[in-house]
C-alpha cells in the first residue's frame, strides 16, 4: 500500500479454524470479500483457457459435456504431490489476475502463502483455533474420522506459523469474542490507512 493506493487484506487460517464464519461477520459490516476457493471452482468451469490447459493436463476427460469431472480430478490430484504442484501452477496464476481485476480489496485464501498469494494484499489476518477444537469442526461438518482430519490438517502449514507471518490474529475458540475482535482489527486497518503506513504495526503486540 503506498500513494494513496487501497489496503489489500487477506484473511487466512487452517481448516476447522473458523475463518469462513469471521468472513461471515465482515460481510454483515457490509465489506466484500473475495473468495478464492470459489474463485477457483468458477474459473475451472468458466475459462476457456484454463480449461484448455486442465485437459492438456489431466485429460480430455476431465471435462465431461463441458462439466469438471470431480472425480478424476481427485484421482489425478491424489496419485502424486507433483501433479498436485501442476494443477496448482495453472489454477492459482488465473485466480490471482482474476482477484487483481475483481477489485475487491479483500481476500479469503486458506493456503495463502502455500499459494503465493500473500504477495498480492498488504496485511494479513491469521484466523486461529486450537488443533482440538478445529479437529472436533471438522469431523462433524464433514462427517470423517480424527486420522482423515489429522491427514488434512498435516497438509497445511503449521498454525504456528502462519500466526508468525500475520499482521493480526483473531481466535476462533469458540468461546472469544469474535465481534470485539474485529472491531480492535478495523480500527487498527482505519489507523494504517490514516497513516498510510504499515509501521503503525509495531505497535501491535497480537502476534
Amino acid at each position: 500500500m503506498s500513494d494513496g493506493k487501497p489496503l489489500k487484506i487477506a484473511i487466512t487460517g487452517g481448516i476447522g479454524s473458523g475463518k469462513s464464519y469471521v468472513c461471515d461477520r465482515l460481510k454483515a459490516q457490509g465489506i466484500d470479500i473475495y473468495d478464492c476457493d470459489a474463485a477457483a471452482k468458477r474459473l475451472m468451469r468458466s475459462s476457456a483457457v484454463l480449461k484448455r490447459r486442465l485437459r492438456e493436463t489431466v485429460g480430455d476427460d476431465v471435462y465431461i459435456n463441458g462439466r469438471l469431472n470431480k472425480a478424476r480430478m481427485a484421482q489425478y490430484l491424489l496419485a502424486s504431490d507433483e501433479n498436485a504442484r501442476r494443477i496448482d501452477g495453472i489454477v492459482h496464476p488465473a485466480v490471482a489476475q482474476d482477484f487483481i481485476r475483481s477489485g475487491y480489496d479483500w481476500m479469503e485464501c486458506a493456503i495463502l502463502f502455500e499459494s503465493g498469494f500473500d504477495r498480492l494484499v498488504d496485511f494479513i489476518v491469521c484466523v486461529d483455533a486450537p488443533d482440538d477444537v478445529r479437529m472436533r469442526r471438522v469431523m462433524l461438518r464433514d462427517g470423517i474420522t480424527a486420522e482423515k482430519t489429522a491427514e488434512w490438517m498435516g497438509r497445511q502449514w503449521p498454525s504456528d506459523e502462519v500466526r508468525r507471518r500475520s499482521h493480526f490474529v483473531i481466535v476462533n475458540d469458540g468461546t472469544a469474542d469474535i465481534d470485539g475482535q474485529i472491531a480492535t482489527l478495523l480500527k487498527t486497518l482505519s489507523r494504517i490507512k490514516d497513516s498510510n503506513d504499515l509501521k503503525v504495526l509495531n505497535d501491535i503486540n497480537n502476534k
